[in-house]
């Protein structure tokens, strides 16, 4: 079965920190781009963070950079989200998804243009 997990969200102070896992199953994550999305209720989707295959490259949100950081276990099809200095603004749900390059900010932000995305874990960061 193909699928993306993640899991990590938590309720935490603002100025705190999280570390999000995505876990996939059924496909090679390491032959895949891997994102951070993240989907307030009423306020659409807002890509965060793409990591290339092997991890050389990486991309982020300006409201994130220097206080997430993206990451990636391919021997163990896992990618990471290390989440620092938290403020309420960050709480959301956040996904994972997959691929096959780097499909630029705006395509980033629409769920349907990628090959695999994940159920989705919830950070809550109160004031």
């Amino acid at each position: 079965q193909v699928q993306l997990v993640e899991s990590g969200g938590d309720l935490v102070q603002s100025g705190g920190s999280l570390r999000l896992s995505c876990t996939a199953s059924g496909f090679t994550l390491g032959t895949y781009w891997m994102y951070w999305v993240r989907q307030v209720p009423g306020k659409g989707s807002e890509w965060l963070s793409a990591i290339s295959t092997e991890g050389a490259t990486t991309y982020y949100l300006s409201d994130v950079n220097g206080r997430f950081t993206i990451s990636r276990d391919n021997a163990n099809n896992m990618l990471f989200l290390q989440m620092n200095d938290l403020k309420p603004e960050d709480t959301a749900v956040y996904y994972c998804a997959s691929a096959r390059g780097w499909i630029g900010v705006s395509k980033a932000s629409v769920p349907s243009n990628f090959e695999h995305w994940g159920q989705g874990t919830p950070v809550t960061v109160s004031s």
